[in-house]
């Protein structure tokens, strides 16, 4: 599957985008009854604070008898195990998917949101390779060592500790056949972790071109101009490629699909004729995009909270003053209100935040392809798709690879443009900050949940917290896989989330005692409403999510002991899971390292 130009495409869209208008109305429909939270407040979390097990099995509240009766009958009693396919998209706000608020065309994704769920609170960990530990393990990072601990080996580099296998691993075991394309960013490789087929790109650096991609291990050639290449479409294509080898060897099994597109983050490249649809649609600026967007959030009942400010004085969080002087004088690494620019920056920004709509565009267009094979295979109604994305958009700005030319087309191969702090705060719409800080703009994800086998509800929201430590225990539980307590002949600790299965039938059934947080000195840790945070060298901040989830009024004065509290959570959790990523390595081996913050990991993943 090669890329199709825009016009080619524009009929599918178009009756794709009649199903996008369902979602919206479903969102209406659902605002205009009331309230759709459940019962919130500062005070929910009372009485969670005396003598908490650093680590503990986080328990599911009790579920009424008819919803365990239907979560019985729709999920844990079926008798054909479900395929699963996860898909993550890589640097992609909350807002910019149609069904959550965006302008961007997503008819593909917005069709699984009308006929599945769309949570409200899911939660990543503000990065990539973190958050595909979590995704993959059902662990935090700092316990695998895919997120940076003091005098242990870990980080973006680190192995996992050899208790901790992949999802594929665990589903290997159980007669599923398993399929990586995209991304990987894991440690080890998919042909090593159970996969039985994997495209891999290690290239983030090019779309149109990348020279470090490999299949089964086997290194492939870097594409040629006159290949027509573009790296979304060849991710999907070499997922449909597994698919129908699936289907036409192996079609008695189930199988586990991993889908990591690496759309739409940085360098922002896309095909012209796609950048050329948006252009238009963005020259009212990051200011009129994130007031619209917030509208539109809260009619559809996705939120409850305005968008806060633009903060002026916080730019990317890595400083490369080089990658400035290159890209010119028209680039803006403030979000300055859009009527301070001048006409030449305005112009300059409209076509970087077309790119990255066009990336997003050419997204939903791949998924739609996978979609159409599993329509072609009978197996869409019984597979379990999850699409979230693996941060928030990143106020990034640097250049690398083949580097920058000013004079090419904007988006094109000779070009490495981000998104930058103005359009990645729209894009974040209605929360604070991005990618790397842990305040909502940088750990909320959409996450769209579709299973027509599994989950009888459609087009509803859920509100309920959840965070991507719980999709490995959620996956287990719907297909009554019990791990055992050691693996590869280690102990193996509880995971620290829970299945979120019995969301599928009603909101609010399931609770955590805590979310926690943790990067690049970046924290944060969320008990019921309430969530204390902090960015790195900077002191805490408390806020009621309940009531600001856009953390605009601190309440750390006002509520000094809750704030207390939490710190010291966050500190004894912080010391269990440092334990976790050290307890296989032996003593004599450890690098002695005081605890402190997180240094940073290098930039631009």
């Amino acid at each position: 599957m090669r890329y199709l130009s825009f016009s080619s495409r524009l009929g599918r869209s178009l009756k794709m985008m009649v199903g996008s208008l369902a979602v919206l109305l479903i969102g209406l429909v659902g605002f205009s009854l009331g309230d759709p939270h459940p019962e919130a407040g500062p005070n929910r979390a009372e009485g969670k604070w005396a003598s908490p097990s650093p680590v503990q099995q986080v328990s599911i509240s009790s579920v009424t008898a008819k919803t365990q009766a239907m979560l019985t009958a729709q999920v844990r009693s079926r008798s054909q195990r479900p395929n699963i396919v996860i898909i993550l998209a890589d640097d992609m706000g909350y807002s910019d998917l149609g069904c959550y608020g965006g302008e961007i065309e997503t008819p593909h994704l917005d069709q699984l949101a009308a006929h599945g769920l769309r949570f409200t609170q899911c939660y990543n960990t503000a990065r990539c390779w973190p958050s595909r530990a979590a995704i993959m393990t059902g662990y935090y990072a700092q316990q695998v060592r895919r997120d940076t601990v003091p005098g242990v080996p870990s980080g973006g580099r680190g192995t996992r500790p050899a208790w901790a296998p992949l999802l594929s691993e665990i589903l290997k075991q159980h007669g599923y056949r398993c399929y990586h394309s995209g991304k990987w960013h894991i440690d080890s490789q998919p042909w090593n972790t159970g996969f039985d087929h994997g495209y891999v790109v290690n290239d983030h650096d090019r779309f149109f071109g990348p020279k470090n991609h490999a299949e089964d291990g086997k290194p492939l050639p870097q594409p040629k101009p006159e290949d027509n290449f573009y790296l979304t479409t060849e991710i999907a294509r070499f997922a449909i490629k597994y698919l129908k080898e699936h289907a036409q060897q192996h079609g008695e099994q189930p199988f586990f699909l991993h889908l990591c597109f690496t759309s739409p983050h940085f360098p922002l490249q896309a095909p012209q004729d796609v950048i050329a649809h948006y252009m238009d649609r963005y020259r009212v600026g990051w200011n009129v995009i994130q007031e619209e967007r917030g509208k539109r959030l809260l009619q559809m009942g996705l939120v409850k909270n305005r968008p806060p400010a633009m903060e002026i004085e916080v730019g990317p969080p890595y400083h490369f003053p080089e990658a400035l002087k290159i890209l010119g004088p028209y680039e803006v690494n403030r979000p300055f209100p859009w009527n301070q620019l001048t006409q030449e920056q305005q112009a300059f920004q409209v076509a970087k935040m077309a790119i990255h709509a066009a990336m997003v565009h050419i997204m939903d267009q791949a998924i739609g392809e996978v979609l159409e094979q599993l329509k072609a295979m009978n197996a869409l109604d019984n597979t379990l798709i999850m699409f979230a994305s693996d941060n928030g958009a990143s106020a990034e700005i640097m250049v690398r690879g083949d580097g920058h030319d000013p004079k090419a087309p904007p988006g094109s191969a000779q070009t490495f443009l981000c998104l930058g702090p103005g359009w990645s705060s729209a894009s974040n719409t209605p929360f604070r900050r991005h990618k790397t800080w842990v305040h909502e703009g940088g750990i909320s994800t959409p996450l769209i949940v579709h299973w027509p086998a599994g989950i009888k509800s459609q087009g509803e929201l859920r509100h309920t917290p959840i965070h991507f430590i719980d999709v490995v225990p959620t996956v287990l539980d719907i297909l009554g896989i019990s791990l055992p307590q050691e693996w590869n002949g280690q102990p193996r600790p509880p995971f620290p989330g829970v299945s979120f299965a019995p969301l599928f039938v009603q909101d609010g059934s399931v609770s955590h005692e805590y979310l926690w947080f943790l990067h690049e000195g970046n924290r944060a840790i969320r008990v019921g409403d309430w969530k204390l945070v902090a960015a790195h060298d900077e002191p805490w901040e408390l806020y009621n999510l309940a009531a600001d989830r856009g953390e605009t009024e601190n309440l750390i004065q006002k509520e000094p002991e809750k704030a207390k509290q939490l710190e010291e959570l966050w500190n004894r959790l912080w010391e269990q899971f440092q334990a976790d990523a050290r307890r296989d390595i032996p003593a004599n081996q450890e690098k002695p390292s005081p605890v402190q913050k997180t240094p940073r990991e290098s930039a631009g993943q």
